[in-house]
């Protein structure tokens, strides 16, 4: 892991799947894969976190559950003082990645806990043979810009985002 911006990271490896950090002024912060166990948690951080856009369908406990299952070991939490100060939602479609609502509590932001969950989920993303990743990111959330900025993230002019919403078929589920 190394040492980080003030000196103060230290790596003390991985049990399982967990990665034990110490951050600074003894805070000690677990990363692991995000499970549906942790769902509620996740849930309400997201939250209490500006920039993170939920919605009933999609944010929902049964379709975090099939995002999870359709990008097994790519989503991640950070636990520091038994509760869930970090999270981040991350796939791919098997030719580019995703990372979606990456937050951190905002009295554990600035601690390296952000770009060390991205970078978790970069090299998820990496040992599944992707090598491009993208971020939905909204135009308004200037925190968000910057800190992708500040991690090495390039804010693409190019291409623009076109969505629309497919209404399931009447009488179908």
């Amino acid at each position: 892991m190394g040492v980080g911006k003030a000196g103060l990271l230290e790596d003390f490896g991985t049990i399982g799947d967990i990665d034990l950090i110490t951050q600074g002024s003894n805070m000690n912060v677990t990363f692991s894969p995000l499970t549906i166990e942790s769902y509620d948690d996740v849930h309400a951080l997201w939250e209490q976190c500006d920039g993170v856009g939920l919605h009933d369908d999609s944010d929902s406990r049964e379709a975090i559950q099939s995002y999870l299952d359709r990008n097994p070991g790519m989503s991640f939490i950070a636990v520091a003082e038994g509760r869930v100060v970090g999270a981040v939602l991350a796939g791919h479609d098997g030719r580019r990645g995703y990372i979606h609502h990456l937050a951190v509590l905002p009295t554990y932001r600035r601690k390296d806990i952000g770009r060390q969950l991205a970078d978790k989920c970069l090299d998820a993303l990496r040992n599944a043979g992707i090598r491009k990743c993208h971020i939905f990111i909204f135009e308004d959330n200037s925190d968000g810009i910057a800190f992708w900025q500040s991690v090495g993230w390039t804010r693409r002019t190019d291409i623009s985002i076109i969505s629309r919403t497919i209404e399931p078929e009447i009488g179908v589920g």
